[in-house]
């Protein structure tokens, strides 16, 4: 297949993209700044010459958008906004203006859509959309706002040749570096990995190998359309999931942190206490209903999987760093 990935150089384009030009894919990413000869700028704004990949491809992934990993200032809340709305709806117009439209278009959500609960599971057909809530900081609201219009741009595009997929999805759990596992295995192996706030508050998840078994699921399954949650079937309260985290690492203390602590730290990592405290308890309805098996459904064996594949990345960064005197070939 010809795959575009607008936005594709983060760490779930990453994923998408080794996976899909290993399988035999001929992937494209679309980038501001483009660094390799299958990587075409773009602005997320505008249509331009960019739009050419568009035409004749089969299917688009658009990834694009400001990370959620910043202090949520007015500023940055807007730019996380724009940036989502703007790129999606500059996507639709290369579809709908192209000669060839590609079949599919998955565009990314996030199971932030949700409401901060802890008595049920969100599927796409019951889950509760969030909103104003009880409890929470009044800028959660806005979150969900991005959410909403993330989604309703991709759903105005006129593009009716073009079957579309919202992936409404969980915290994407892969051995690189720089992305959220590699951040809360800092934190764990600091011992810092312990109960935030009680740790009442659910964690939703998947693991990078099932996101990409679940977007070719969804490339090969014509009948899906509309939202489908890209998440484990079990998430897990955040205590829980840490303890399994520092279980796999090796790390038997993890030191609790209250809601004021978490703030401070979130302020020293320049990031926001929404990511730790908003309870995500999000199940994957649909993708379950249509047959799709998790290979790592429960969180203990993929945080011990994922761990066994830091490590072995460390000790491959090691040997590369070795002078070549003392690398394998030279003991």
């Amino acid at each position: 297949m010809k795959v575009v990935i607008p936005g594709g150089t983060g760490q779930v384009g990453g994923i998408l993209d080794r996976a899909l030009t290993a399988a035999g894919h001929d992937v494209t990413v679309l980038t501001r700044r483009p660094a390799r000869d299958r990587e075409i700028g773009w602005d997320g704004e505008t249509l331009g010459a960019w739009a050419e990949t568009i035409d004749g491809s089969d299917v688009v992934v658009n990834l694009a958008g400001r990370s959620v990993s910043c202090r949520y200032t007015p500023a940055n809340l807007r730019a996380m906004m724009d940036s989502r709305v703007h790129s999606t709806r500059v996507v639709g117009e290369a579809i709908a203006g192209a000669a060839r439209p590609p079949r599919l278009w998955l565009q990314m959500s996030t199971a932030t859509m949700y409401a901060h609960r802890f008595d049920a599971p969100n599927d796409e057909a019951t889950g509760v959309i969030g909103g104003t809530e009880p409890d929470v900081p009044d800028y959660w609201a806005y979150s969900i706002d991005i959410a909403k219009a993330w989604e309703e741009a991709q759903e105005q595009a006129a593009t009716p040749a073009t079957r579309k997929v919202a992936l409404r999805t969980a915290m994407v759990m892969s051995p690189d570096r720089g992305g959220v596992l590699d951040i809360l295995l800092r934190l764990a192996r600091l011992g810092l990995g312990g109960p935030v706030a009680g740790g009442a508050q659910y964690v939703s998840w998947i693991h990078g190998h099932d996101f990409v078994r679940a977007v070719e699921f969804l490339i090969d399954r014509d009948d899906l359309a509309g939202p489908v949650n890209l998440a484990a079937p079990h998430p897990v309260p955040q205590r829980a999931f840490m303890q399994a985290l520092r279980a796999a690492w090796g790390v038997p203390v993890g030191l609790p942190a209250t809601r004021w602590m978490a703030e401070l730290g979130a302020f020293a990592l320049r990031s926001d206490t929404e990511l730790l405290l908003k309870s995500r308890r999000v199940v994957p309805g649909r993708l379950l209903d249509a047959g799709f098996t998790f290979e790592h459904a429960e969180w203990p064996e993929a945080a011990t999987d994922l761990v066994r594949q830091v490590r072995a990345r460390g000790r491959t960064d090691s040997t590369r760093a070795l002078p070549k005197a003392m690398g394998p070939a030279g003991r």
